[in-house]
């Protein structure tokens, strides 16, 4: 009898014991790290997906807009290749109607201005313009060809225009080939004297 009453003493300070080890766990401060997700509160919880959802949409939005601006541009510029490649002949056909104007009264002429008249509609239509081949020289628009001296017009002026240029939607399409001025020996020498007059 004794026995079970020493047995059932040690049994009750084992739970004791397990007791208190199991309080001073629950009282320990867990950090957070270790703690399993905790889940929000439902309003949190809605918040978090309404963010989300509006962020997706705007994402959206933004993507649809940039692939229709390319689209458009695409669109815009699609004809560039051959338009660039037609370019030669409206060249070569603009030098047969130079000759073909010395006699303004025959029928080639006439015809040929008409079907030009046509040409340019239809770069127009495109979106295609001329560059702009006066005044001073420009290399965003210009390729300089050759240089010639002229008295009275100054360095860098365009003098003679040997092949057009064109724009197609105010992006170049290709440069117009000019002759420019180079400054004159005789504009030098007075601006020295010039100089040295004011000395």
């Amino acid at each position: 009898m004794q026995d079970h009453d020493q047995e059932t003493e040690v049994v009750e300070e084992d739970v004791e014991a397990t007791e208190e080890i199991v309080e001073e766990n629950e009282n320990e401060d867990v950090p957070e790290e270790e703690n399993p997700d905790i889940p929000l509160a439902p309003e949190a919880e809605a918040m978090k997906w309404k963010e989300a959802a509006i962020r997706s949409a705007a994402d959206l939005d933004n993507y649809r807009k940039r692939m229709a601006r390319e689209r458009s541009e695409d669109l815009r510029f699609a004809r560039s290749g051959l338009i660039e490649e037609l370019l030669p002949m409206f060249d070569n056909f603009s030098m047969g109607l130079q000759m073909a104007e010395q006699e303004k009264d025959s029928m080639i002429f006439k015809g040929m201005a008409m079907v030009k008249g046509q040409m340019d509609d239809f770069l127009s239509a495109q979106g295609v313009k001329e560059v702009a081949a006066e005044g001073v020289f420009d290399p965003n628009y210009h390729e300089a060809v050759a240089e010639e001296e002229k008295e009275g017009a100054e360095a860098g002026e365009i003098l003679f225009v040997k092949r057009k240029g064109y724009l197609l939607h105010d992006r170049l399409l290709r440069a117009a080939a000019v002759i420019v001025a180079k400054g004159t020996v005789g504009s030098d020498e007075k601006g020295a004297e010039t100089e040295g007059g004011d000395e």
